[in-house]
């Protein structure tokens, strides 16, 4: 998932209009699509031109449930992957968003495991990997399977869905098909629209005075959207001048860090770093995003630092697992900001991406203020590969 502002060919939600009246229906859809897909059932993806597809999430499969897909949609499960997995796996190069890889005879559930996922004991040897044919695809606002991948990653999964084409006589509706057969159903492009939909509806739902330590006048304000989703924070402190840039940082949840201290990140450290810059400037906002591990979510981030203790580097064991290097959104901290009242900041940050990123959605980052720590032995090449591979500036 992306803002928007990375070129870089990459599975990403396009984020295009999406009308007041739709977007409630949009988010609905897709939230009951991602409650299917975590509990392990298949989910029908209708597309464009009369396509669909019946897809289930890869890391939920097991023979059973890749005989009963098969057997119900009529035709042989392909995998669909990002295509930075299948270049992780020497299947494709990452010129596409998404690949999709079938095999001759048909793949089996242990075979789309060791695809899907790098810490499953790797089985690909030469002449296995002769019998797949990988198909690179790059257009995700018509693609069943693109839309698949990204119903997987919006469920905080691993980005991999087992994907059948679904065989219907001519006159028979796909929506009455999936509903005869208890499948939910999703459109293509209410998976691609979520993003915005559901940022379109974000509003503040609480709001409670918590004081801080050195910040005795500081408010914590929820925002959510109308119909549910992920809620975001802001902790405010004294009485921000909307008239005049704010001094804010925006902050993706970190439960390892932010809450049991652990050293491997400097998330901690910024937080707390964040507060005490903003305490001291007498003012302030603190954003505070609900998107683990730069978007991938908890789990996902304890696979990643699984493949970091094998000898990955932050970047390439994202890519290992078919992430990105940083998933994250900044729609929802754009949003807040100017419920809030505030359209012009000075942002404490090492990262120059994420000053790209809200000045492209429309806030004016009047300064970057730098924001950095000293390193530990746990974590000094986490940040030695922020600052020489994605530009972070310490």
């Amino acid at each position: 998932m992306t803002d928007g502002s990375n070129p870089d060919h990459k599975l990403s939600l396009t984020l295009i209009g999406v009308p007041a009246a739709r977007a409630p229906m949009t988010v609905l859809a897709v939230e009951r699509a991602l409650g299917e897909l975590r509990r392990g059932r298949a989910v029908v993806v209708r597309g464009g031109g009369g396509t669909s597809m019946l897809a289930l999430a890869a890391e939920f499969l097991n023979p059973e449930s890749l005989a009963a897909l098969s057997e119900a949609a009529g035709t042989m499960p392909m995998l669909a992957l990002t295509a930075r997995r299948a270049a992780v796996l020497g299947l494709a190069e990452t010129a596409g968003r998404i690949a999709v890889v079938s095999g001759l005879g048909g793949l089996g559930a242990d075979e789309i495991a060791a695809l899907a996922d790098p810490l499953v004991p790797a089985m690909l040897d030469g002449e296995w990997r002769s019998r797949l044919d990988v198909t690179v695809r790059d257009r995700p606002g018509h693609d069943c399977a693109s839309a698949a991948v990204a119903l997987t990653k919006l469920a905080r999964m691993l980005p991999a869905a087992v994907i059948a084409e679904i065989g219907l006589a001519d006159s028979e509706d796909i929506v009455v098909w999936a509903n005869r057969r208890d499948y939910l159903s999703v459109d293509t492009g209410d998976v691609f629209q979520f993003e915005r939909a559901a940022v379109r509806n974000l509003r503040q739902v609480a709001s409670a005075r918590v004081p801080l330590d050195g910040a005795d006048d500081a408010r914590v304000i929820a925002f959510r959207p109308d119909d549910g989703g992920r809620e975001h924070l802001a902790i405010v402190v004294g009485a921000p001048d909307p008239a005049k840039p704010v001094l804010i940082r925006v902050h993706s949840e970190c439960f390892t860090g932010d809450l049991v201290g652990s050293l491997r990140c400097d998330c901690r450290d910024q937080l707390q770093g964040g507060l005490a810059e903003i305490k001291a400037a007498g003012s302030g906002v603190l954003i505070y995003l609900a998107q683990e591990g730069r978007g991938i979510g908890l789990v996902n981030k304890l696979r990643a630092y699984e493949l970091q203790d094998a000898g990955f580097d932050t970047m390439d064991a994202n890519e290992q697992l078919g992430f990105d290097a940083d998933e994250r959104v900044y729609l929802p901290a754009a949003k807040m900001l100017r419920i809030l009242g505030y359209q012009q900041v000075r942002l404490l940050t090492n990262n120059p991406d994420k000053v790209d990123a809200l000045t492209r959605l429309g806030i004016t980052v009047v300064e970057r203020v730098a924001h950095s720590f000293p390193s530990n032995r746990h974590n000094e090449f986490y940040l030695k590969t922020k600052a020489t591979r994605s530009g972070h500036q310490f």
